[in-house]
């Protein structure tokens, strides 16, 4: 028998694992949209690949997705080099620019969720195939869009219902800080080169901020015992005066957080604003997602300067903090009406029945025939309303038999007059 390929899953309602199960998903997605639609925000889906440059420099030549080949990359009839989107945030922004987004009021504020893809070890809460609901504001450079991110992004989870959360916020500072500062890792780190990893090696020259977020433990154990100073230690003026301008705001908001000098980013089209929020409950890798500012890639893809700032919450990572916190999920609702036809020629006037109430109700029926109390046992089980019966009966007096199964009083009525009577 074909299995599913290791690192995806398949979502579905009664699926053993509590992250893969289609109502917890959907409360998610469902609960993102609302709070994103409340505030404006706009609905884009992009395709699920693009042409790989758009990716690559999406995502930066020297991240381990590019380096060690984690993106899904293939070469179509026409010699077209494509990729699997391993995040959203350079799709959204090539849609700004190729449909001339720049000219509507800005920011132009937009969402997103569905696959993205890794080709990464999986683990738990981390898969080849993974979700994510994606936020991006772009067109404008005001510290306040900054801090409205970061309040929609905790507002999210605080819907959901998660409580231990924990924000951390941070600063990549602009192009010339960071210039400062990878000059001061590549002097710390050279002593040390030949004990980190071969990829930190290779960053070491070329981003060397990237060997602060490896995933290697030797390198974490050499960034541990150099003492690296914090990035926000290097803003200048302009840098460090945006980023209390974002902490001002976020004070005035109310929404709790700790300054985190450990947050970096290491690709070159990042500025000023990090953050992370964490959930303590979900391991040693606690990271529910996160966000920040980009004013660069809009350049590296082809397009005008256009800021932005944006963030990512994980599907899947969401669902195993809501599993921890055993956070009930809301049911979904049971049937108004549940049809049992009592014979063969009851099946086609049951079926007729349900397409002439729905969508207005919800209504559910058997497919084979069952005897009254086989019937009443599933509608029971389904938390139905009401059942109805259908057989040779009730067809030569034109009726269904109706069971209220709250109350179980019983009477009949024509098919017609069963939308009125339920409502």
């Amino acid at each position: 028998m074909l299995t599913s390929v290791p690192g995806t899953n398949d979502i579905f309602a009664q699926s053993k694992e509590y992250s893969f199960r289609e109502p917890v998903f959907r409360y998610i997605v469902q609960t993102a949209e609302r709070v994103l639609r409340s505030s404006g925000a706009q609905m884009i889906y992009t395709p699920i690949f693009e042409y790989a440059e758009v990716l690559q420099k999406g995502v930066g030549i020297t991240s381990d997705i590019v380096v060690k080949k984690e993106m899904y990359t293939l070469e179509d009839r026409g010699g077209r080099v494509l990729s699997l989107r391993p995040e959203p945030t350079a799709s959204i922004v090539r849609a700004y620019n190729q449909h001339g987004m720049k000219v509507w009021p800005q920011p132009v504020r937009l969402f997103t969720w569905g696959p993205m893809f890794r080709a990464e070890r999986h683990q738990r809460g981390r898969y080849k195939q993974f979700h994510q609901v994606d936020y991006e504001a772009l067109g404008s450079a005001d510290p306040l869009i900054d801090a409205e991110a970061i309040a929609l992004m905790v507002q999210i989870y605080e819907e959901l219902g998660l409580k231990g959360l924990e924000v951390k916020l941070g600063s990549v500072g602009d192009p010339e800080d960071r210039v400062r500062y990878n000059d001061y890792l590549r002097g710390l780190f050279r002593p040390h080169a030949q004990a980190l990893s071969e990829d930190s090696r290779v960053r070491l020259e070329s981003n060397p901020m990237r060997i602060l977020d490896s995933k290697s433990e030797a390198d974490q154990r050499i960034v541990a015992e150099v003492g690296v100073r914090p990035m926000l230690e290097f803003l200048g003026p302009e840098a460090r005066a945006f980023h209390e301008r974002v902490v001002g705001y976020l004070e005035r908001l109310g929404v709790p957080f700790s300054i985190d000098p450990s947050i970096v980013r290491g690709l070159d089209y990042y500025v000023r604003t990090a953050w992370e929020i964490h959930h303590s409950r979900i391991g040693a890798k606690s990271a529910l997602g996160g966000g920040g500012r980009y004013d660069g890639l809009s350049e590296m893809l082809g397009g005008p300067r256009v800021p932005g700032v944006g963030f990512g919450i994980g599907v899947e990572r969401a669902a195993l903090a809501l599993e921890e916190e055993r956070v009930e999920i809301p049911a979904d609702p049971a049937p108004d009406l549940y049809l049992v036809p009592l014979d063969e020629a009851a099946l086609l006037e049951a079926l007729q029945i349900a397409q002439g109430l729905r969508p207005r109700f919800r209504v559910e029926m058997a497919y084979a025939p069952k005897n009254p109390r086989k019937g009443l046992e599933e509608a029971l089980k389904k938390s139905a309303r009401f059942a109805a019966f259908l057989g040779e009966g009730e067809r030569q007096r034109g009726v269904v038999a109706l069971k209220n199964l709250r109350s179980g009083t019983q009477l009949e009525l024509s098919p017609t007059e069963l939308a009125g009577y339920l409502a």
